[in-house]
């Protein structure tokens, strides 16, 4: 499992970049839906998005599932290209597969990277 270390990530599977305020769904997350093949991002540019709150909804050829605000702010950009190109959530889920940036991201309740690690592995098993 990759989870980049100067990240932060939620018990529901997305990730926060404090430093671009980038956000998305983990590679956990992206690996146990499999293959995606629809993204809407919810949120537009000037929303306020708060930590919990949907943001998006990706569907895969397995299940659908909603994807979470990872921090609270004010949202700077959205990254529509999702939706032309969904499988780069599979391909690239902490580059080219960022949902939405924020400013002024307040994360609260966020794991680092090898707590988050480890919270992965307790549900695998």
């Amino acid at each position: 499992m990759n989870a980049p270390s100067n990240l932060k990530y939620t018990k529901s599977d997305e990730w926060f970049d404090p430093s671009s305020g980038a956000m998305g769904l983990s590679d956990y997350a992206q690996s146990q839906l499999s293959d995606i093949v629809f993204v809407e991002i919810l949120v537009d540019v000037g929303d306020t998005v708060e930590a919990g709150n949907p943001i998006a909804s990706v569907e895969s050829v397995k299940a659908s599932a909603e994807t979470y605000a990872s921090a609270t702010g004010k949202v700077v950009a959205v990254n529509k290209a999702l939706s032309e190109k969904p499988e780069t959530l599979n391909s690239d889920p902490y580059g080219a597969g960022w949902m939405v940036k924020v400013e002024g991201g307040a994360v609260s309740d966020a794991m680092d990277s090898a707590a988050y690690g480890k919270y992965c592995e307790g549900r695998s098993h």
